[in-house]
């Protein structure tokens, strides 16, 4: 991992929005802190870091971002606990994801000072508004873009990498429904599915709208070969119960490492219940469904935590999911939360302390 030491300047805001915020009733991912942190690679090397009043920047039309889509990022978190301590939840794999992104983009690795002390740096600044209380977080967004300006089809050789922070509440989507994808594929084998790049999600808004026109808020992604292997469920990672075993489809260069699935797969493990990561097939989705085994289906991701599926659809059929009370999903969801907000002792080591 690199760790070039920087310092990092800050430029303090003359006044802060913070007393404008209704913290109570946020949109998700609208509203931003007063300061964001900016660092540039230019002539082969990254700058000085500088967190700075949020605003926004001037970029030439001409930028790479805009022409040949090299942009990357990540879906972060902090948590304040009753001791108002800001706690981040495993940082370091956030970090070995963004540099794993920035390689398969042709784009600069990030050092990890200006990662993970930059972004402690940002937020010790902005732990006003990191709010206590279960269900409020920072939501945190690292991201790099390529800002070199020329219309050739190369590599930018000057990029930049900027964390913003916005605050959230709890991320209710109600009722999940989703159709299995039949002809859509969100990546395919030699692509840059295993990325967080910011092509992958737009490339899912249109089928989405197709299935959000049906009455379906997502779409459960399979293989692009065969549409007969279950991968992802929107935009985020998906395990199904089949009787009292959570399955979830391997990591590969179409599905994403998401951190929330690993952590909830070691979770699972410690708490007794099986887990096996392998691919799950249509046919045997369908068949657990009409015999009753079928349990429960739930996306993992970030923003949500767990997402539990009430229905799925598939070739024009659509399958209930039976509502139970002894839901896992639900389980680990409070386990892995209560880890994050200092409630419950963290066995694993996946807490930093800011």
């Amino acid at each position: 991992m690199l760790k070039t030491t920087f310092e990092i300047d800050i430029v303090r805001a003359s006044s802060s929005k913070i007393n404008e915020v209704d913290f109570e009733n946020l949109s998700f991912g609208n509203t931003f802190t007063d300061h964001m942190l900016v660092c540039d690679f230019k002539e082969g090397s990254w700058q000085k870091p500088i967190i700075k009043p949020y605003e926004p920047f001037l970029i030439d039309p001409s930028a790479k971002v805009f022409h040949y889509g090299q942009a990357i990022f990540e879906g972060m978190k902090a948590y304040k606990d009753e001791y108002d301590d800001v706690w981040l939840f495993r940082p370091d794999e956030n970090l070995g994801r963004f540099n794993k992104s920035a390689v398969r983009m042709a784009m600069p690795e990030i050092t990890e000072s200006i990662f993970i002390d930059g972004l402690k740096t940002v937020l010790d600044l902005e732990r006003n508004w990191v709010k206590k209380g279960l269900g409020n977080t920072l939501y945190i967004r690292p991201f790099m873009i390529a800002i070199g300006s020329g219309v050739i089809a190369q590599p930018s050789t000057q990029y930049r990498f900027m964390i913003i922070l916005s605050p959230a509440r709890s991320y209710y989507s109600g009722e999940v429904k989703v159709i299995i994808a039949e002809h859509y594929s969100r990546a395919a084998n030699g692509g840059i599915g295993a990325a967080k790049a910011a092509g992958n999600y737009s490339a899912q808004f249109y089928p989405t709208k197709l299935a959000n026109e049906k009455g379906y808020q997502q779409i459960i992604w399979t293989d692009d070969a065969t549409h007969t292997k279950l991968e992802e469920a929107g935009t985020m990672n998906v395990f199904f119960r089949i009787n009292n075993t959570l399955y979830t489809a391997p990591t590969s260069e179409r599905i994403l490492d998401g951190i929330t699935r690993k952590s909830l797969i070691d979770l699972a493990k410690r708490e007794g219940i099986n887990v096996e990561v392998r691919s799950v097939l249509v046919a045997e989705l369908i068949e657990a469904a009409k015999n009753g085994s079928l349990k429960e289906i739930f996306g993992a991701g970030t923003a949500a935590v767990v997402s539990p599926i009430v229905a799925f659809a598939y070739q024009d059929v659509e399958y209930q999911l039976p509502k139970i009370e002894n839901s896992i999903a639900l389980q680990l969801k409070e386990k892995l939360t209560k880890i994050q907000y200092k409630l419950a002792e963290d066995t694993f080591g996946w807490t930093v302390k800011v």
